[in-house]
Parts: C-alpha cells; structure tokens; sequence
C-alpha cells in the first residue's frame, strides 16, 4: 500500500508534455520539410582537397606523426621530472630480468632479449601517443616468435654426430642453431613492423575492435599455459626438444614426461626458491601498495641472488646447472634482416602484428581513459611498425605492451615517455657495462620469473564461471579462442578465434529476440506485452519489433517470427480459404445430384400412381423441396460463412532497431505487405531511420502498390493513424 502511494506521489511529481500535432506517415512529414542543398564532391575534388597543403596542415601531419614534439616542449619539469624518474627506474629494473627471461621463451640467446628492451623502447618514446605503457618483450609475443624460430630451425637441422662427446662440436652446433633463429625471429620482428605501418597508413586502426575482450582473454590464457608449458624443462634442468605448431603443448609435456628421471635437482631447487621468493614479493606489493613507495624490485632481487649463488657455488660445472652464459658487451652493428625469410613467416608476422598492437592498444585505452587523455589508434599502430622494423636492423624480435610492466610504470608515478626512455638508459648501461655479470645466471631463475609473470593470465581461468553468468555467447568465445590457440598453435587458434567470433555475430543476427509491443495506458509509448502486466495490446493491432537489421542471412527467419507471434499467416489462411470453397462447391454439386434424383424419382411415382394422393406442401416448388436440409446460399452469405478469417486489421512493424535493409531484405518487406493485404491485414512500418529509407528508395521498393504513406514517424502515429481506418472501415461497413 505504501508502495502505491508512493508511486502515485512520483507519478505527480513527475515533468509532463502534452504535444498537439498532426498524424505524421512520411509522405506528409517530407511534404512539410525542405532538404538542404548538398552537393557532393567529386573525386577530383576529394583527391585534390587531399593533396592541397598548407603551412597549418603541414605541421598537423607532422605533429600527428611525431607526437614528441607536441609535448615535450610544453613539459613540466618541476611537476613531471621526479615521478618519471622514480618510475623509469622501476620499470627499468623489471625490463632488465624480463629481457633477460623472455628472450628464452623466443628461442634466442638472452642478450637479444636486451636489445629489444632498449631500441623499440627509445624509438616509441619520439612516434607513441600513450603516455604510460611500456614497450619491450612480452611473453606472448615472445612465445608466437619461439614458435616460428623452432619451426624454421628445429634442432634436427643442425647436423650433429649423436655419439660426438666433443665440448667444442656441441658449443658449434647451439652457436650455429642459435644464430640461424635469430635470423628467424628478426625477419619476423621486420615483417611484422612493415605489416603494422602499412595498416597503420592506411588508417586500419580499427582492427583491433575483432579481437573482443573474451577472445584476447582466451587467447592469452591459452598463450600463458604455453609458456608456462615450455619453460617447465628450464625449470627441472632437463635437455628436451622445443615443439611448435598444432599439438605443440601434448608433445612438450609428453617430453618432459619422459624425461622427468634426469631432473637436476640443485636446478629445481633455484628454481622454486625463486619463485616462493617472487610469489612473497608479489604478495607484498600488493597487500601495501599504499604503503610503499615503490614496487619491491623483486625480480632483479632474484636475479642478482641467483647470480651471485650460481658463481660462488659454480652450480654450472658442480651441479651441471645450465645458465644463461656469453652476453658480449656493446651494441651490435646494424645488419639487414634476412629478406629471403619472409615468405615462409609472412602468416605469422601477421598474426604477431595483430596481436601485438591490440595488447598495446587495449592497455594504452585503459591508462588513456583513467588519466584522461586521448590516444591515436593509427599513431600507434605506426609507433609500433617503427620499433619492430627499425628495431629488427639491430636484432631485436618483436615487441608489444608489457601489462606487468606498465602497471609499475604508471602507479610509480610516471607521468609521459621519458619513464620509458629511462627505463631504456637502464639497459643501455647493462649492455654496454656490466652485462657479463650475468653470464652466471642460472637458466631456471628465468624460467621461474616467467612463470611468476603468468599469475596473472592464469587467473583468467576465472573468466568461464563470469561469462557463464553473464554471456553465453561470450563465454563461446572465450572457450573457442582458448581451445583453439592451445592445441593448434597461436596463430592458427587466433584465426580460428576470430573467425569464430564473426560467426557469433552471424548468429546473433539470425537469433535475434522478437516481440509484441503494447501501449502503457495513456501514454505514447510502446513495450513488451510478456514482461510487463500493465502493457496492454489495441484490438485488432498487432505491433511487431524485431532487435536486427533485416539482410539476406535473417529474411526468411524474420517472416517466420512474424507469422508464428502474430498468429496471421498469410499463406495458411488463403490455402484455408481454398479448401473451404472447394469443400463447399462439392457440397453444393453434391446438393444438386441429390434434387435430380428425388425429382426423378417422384416423376417415376406419380406416373405408376395416379390415384394416390400428394400433398400439396410434398410438390417441389420452382426445383425445390420446403424440407430440403440443404438451402442456397447468396455469394456474400457463402462467403462470409466458409472463409477463414483475421481477427486483426492492422499489423505495424517496428523498424527502430533496424539499421539497414539489402535487396533481400526490401524483396521480403514488400512481400509481407502483399501478403497481408490479401487476407484483409493493413501492413504498416514505424520508426524507419533516414538511412534505411534512403536504402529503400534506391532498392525501388517503393511503387503504387507500396507507398510512403505506409511509413509513420513513431509507433504511436501508425497506431492512431489505423484506428481512423478501422473505424472508417467499420463506418462505410455500416452504411452499406
């Protein structure tokens, strides 16, 4: 009770409008407006609008294409200096392991890991829009790049004697083996930059919109147990092969299977004591992220414990623990990559291009959106070209966001690109200076930091019971993109993700939800009869709405929802028509043969019986008998007695959800109209967007049959504008 009262109070206190106008369909409402004048311009005119160049729009395009010079001048040293310090360093001291390990995951030696952490890093800082991502390896990528590197060079390429016990043969056999993936994985890194800047010259940022949260979620999922599967061998210090392609993970695990006897015990032992030590510090960071200043650098923590433990306790030659062993100090000269490589890694460069640039669009949209600044999809598409093809003439392999790395980066305080180049100085200074100090360190160390780094890709398993919940179809498409990418490698499982995708698309236009709107008492507007009790339908209007365009993939499906909720179908009435006009004909045949028969017989009786008496009410009268059981009807008697009949007069479809109609769409409209007509149903549309009649218009789907005056600017002006016809209907009815 006090629930109504309240509503009632709302009710009152609530704005109202009360509007007196006309009942528009098109035809009168384009009557009353006048277009403007537009012409539009001519290709000639577009290219030389395009090709016209002005001071103004000179320096637009090289702002646009340099985006350094557009903040650094306007940088606040006093403001921005010191957090971008703090953070740069930060980041820097998780680029150095993180180079380190994941050069690993792409089958290279890990000094490439560090070239990759420094030139694409300082390259973005002059071409990239975001301001708080951090460029560098990244496991995934990484990973994509390890599986063509291992597929190009297997280790069965390098011919190797199998009894051959010399150090020196087996040191020639990795350095050459090593040397032939490198090429591998720079030609990849170049492809993909040069795939990356044509997309991004040609304004196809939008790319990224195909790779939907749940299939990204999937795939990299699906990425992070790769990984992880790979790096299980460095962690027990067993020798196995490295597998790519479909089934890759069943094989690597299978190996590691049959191998698990030849653990390296001490090599374990590193291993999960890093891990327990990185979990700790995980653990901490986060529990007093508010507390601390800074992240504690746990990583390089590790990998400073790990190298100073493995060269005082010699684990290399005492224990046999491998370790990560020549990085030559300096910087490579640049080299061209090898061209003659790219046809057989042109698939992968484009699905690692892909890949690459929606993890760093996805998490530079998010820091954009918190920090409210905007970033320039296309831009960072030609950032990221720039730092992989420019990149790949000093060895480095592909590069994309480091999520892990820029969440430091941001929360410490960075502020612009200067964290990221700092962060790159960092390297520099190891490369250049101090990097043989790490020659020690031990193999498991690395694995045990990418491993830690999959926490939290790994907790997107989580991701099935949130989509189970929320989305099915999502849900799909996580389990299609997961499923796919771990058994039949990262690229052909993106691409079966994607296509995947598109399909559900398919099918959501094909399954679309349909309903009958009903009016809420005393109002104009219009909702679902089956979820509302006070929505109530008008007698003898049906109100249709389908949530879809209407295109060849959902025509015929959109008829059929629109016979079985309507309860009118067309085809079923008339053929019932048919069948009763025929039963009834055979019934009057039938009638007739009948008559004949009596007249004849009763012909036959009063000739043998002359002196018998007949009745005068027993005579046929005109051919007829008073008793006969089946009367004549008139025409419109017979008609309105056997003919099936609606008990609707007007159908309206809403077309507001509607956002376009091909020719197959605009074939089938026409012809339920037609239909409807035939069995007394007036057909009318509501709603219709301007781009959808224009689209009409030029399909020709209007003639004298079909006319504007068909379509009505709202639901609520068809359905006034149907009971006038009724009720002068009903009217011209009552007169006859």
């Amino acid at each position: 009770m006090e629930h109504a009262q309240e509503q009632e109070v709302c009710l009152e206190q609530a704005q109202r409008y009360c509007v007196q106008r006309p009942i528009y369909n098109q035809e009168l409402l384009q009557g009353q407006l006048h277009r403007r004048q537009r012409t539009p311009p001519t290709l000639g005119q577009k290219i030389a609008h395009s090709c016209r160049c002005s001071s103004k729009k000179a320096k637009s395009h090289l702002y646009s294409f340099l985006p350094i010079l557009k903040w650094l001048p306007r940088y606040p040293v006093k403001e921005y200096l010191l957090g971008d310090i703090i953070s740069g360093i930060s980041t820097g001291v998780m680029q150095l392991p993180q180079g380190l390990a994941y050069a690993l995951l792409a089958a290279v030696p890990p000094v490439f890991g560090l070239y990759s952490s420094f030139y694409p890093v300082f390259l973005y800082t002059f071409f990239g829009t975001s301001k708080h991502i951090s460029i560098g390896t990244f496991a995934v990528v990484s990973m994509m790049v390890g599986s063509v590197a291992v597929r190009e060079v297997p280790d069965e390429i390098i011919s190797l004697d199998s009894n051959s016990t010399n150090t020196t043969d087996v040191l020639e056999y990795y350095s050459a083996r090593d040397a032939k993936r490198v090429q591998v994985a720079v030609a990849v890194a170049f492809l993909s930059g040069l795939i990356q800047l044509c997309l991004g010259f040609l304004r196809f940022g939008f790319l990224s919109i195909y790779l939907t949260e749940p299939l990204v979620r999937g795939f990299t999922t699906a990425a992070a147990v790769h990984v992880f599967t790979s790096q299980l061998k460095y962690l027990l210090g067993i020798k196995t092969s490295r597998y790519s392609g479909p089934l890759s993970v069943v094989y690597s695990i299978a190996a590691v299977l049959s191998k698990i006897t030849t653990t390296n015990i001490a090599a374990l032992i590193v291993g999960l004591t890093c891990i327990v030590l990185l979990l700790i510090g995980k653990e901490i960071n986060f529990r007093f992220k508010k507390k601390l200043p800074v992240p504690i650098p746990m990583e390089i923590i590790v990998v400073i414990i790990g190298t100073g433990v493995s060269a005082g306790m010699n684990l290399n030659e005492s224990y046999k623990v491998d370790v990560v062993g020549n990085i030559p100090q300096g910087l490579r000269a640049p080299a061209v990559p090898e061209i003659q490589l790219i046809p057989a890694v042109f698939v992968d460069a484009v699905a690692i291009a892909i890949v690459g640039f929606s993890m760093a669009v996805s998490m530079a949209k998010i820091f954009a959106l918190k920090h409210g600044y905007t970033i320039d999809g296309n831009q960072e598409l030609i950032a990221l070209g720039i730092c992989n093809s420019v990149g790949s003439f000093f060895q480095t392999i592909s590069i994309t966001c480091s999520m892990s790395r820029s969440l430091v980066q941001e929360s410490t305080g960075g502020k612009t690109q200067i964290a990221g180049t700092l962060s790159a100085v960092m390297v520099l200074l190891v490369i250049v200076a101090i990097g043989y100090l790490f020659e020690p360190l031990p193999q498991t160390v690395l694995a045990a930091i990418v491993m830690v780094n999959l926490k939290g890709m790994l907790k997107q398993f989580g991701d099935v019971m949130h989509f189970w919940r929320t989305s099915k179809i999502e849900l799909a498409i996580w389990v299609a993109a997961f499923v796919a990418s771990l058994f039949l490698g990262l690229d052909y499982g993106l691409l079966t993700a994607v296509t995947f995708a598109m399909i559900t698309v398919i099918y959501r236009t094909q399954s679309p939800e349909y309903r009958i709107l009903g009016q809420i008492p005393n109002t104009d507007i219009y909702c679902d009869v089956e979820e509302y009790e006070e929505v109530k339908e008008y007698p003898g209007i049906k109100i249709f709405q389908a949530n879809t365009s209407l295109y060849f993939a959902n025509s015929e499906s959109y008829t059929r929802a629109l016979k079985k909720k309507t309860g009118v179908d067309p085809g079923a009435l008339l053929k019932a028509r048919r069948k009763a006009q025929k039963r009834h004909a055979r019934e009057i045949k039938a009638a007739n043969e009948h008559r004949k028969k009596a007249v004849l017989k009763l012909t036959n009786d009063v000739e043998a019986s002359v002196k018998h008496e007949i009745a005068n009410d027993d005579l046929p009268v005109n051919g007829k008998f008073a008793d006969s059981s089946v009367q004549d009807m008139s025409p419109d008697e017979h008609e309105h007695f056997v003919e099936p009949k609606s008990n609707i007069h007007s159908l309206i479809l809403d077309f507001t959800p509607v956002n376009f109609v091909d020719s197959v769409g605009a074939k089938t409209l026409k012809s339920i109209i037609k239909e409807y007509r035939e069995v007394g149903v007036c057909v009318c549309i509501a709603s219709c967007s301007g781009p959808v009649m224009n689209e009409l218009t030029r399909l020709n789907f209007f003639d004298k049959s079909v006319t504007r005056e068909l379509l009505f600017h709202s639901i609520h002006d068809a359905v006034l504008a149907c009971q006038v016809k009724d009720g002068s209907a009903a009217q011209a009815d009552s007169d006859l």
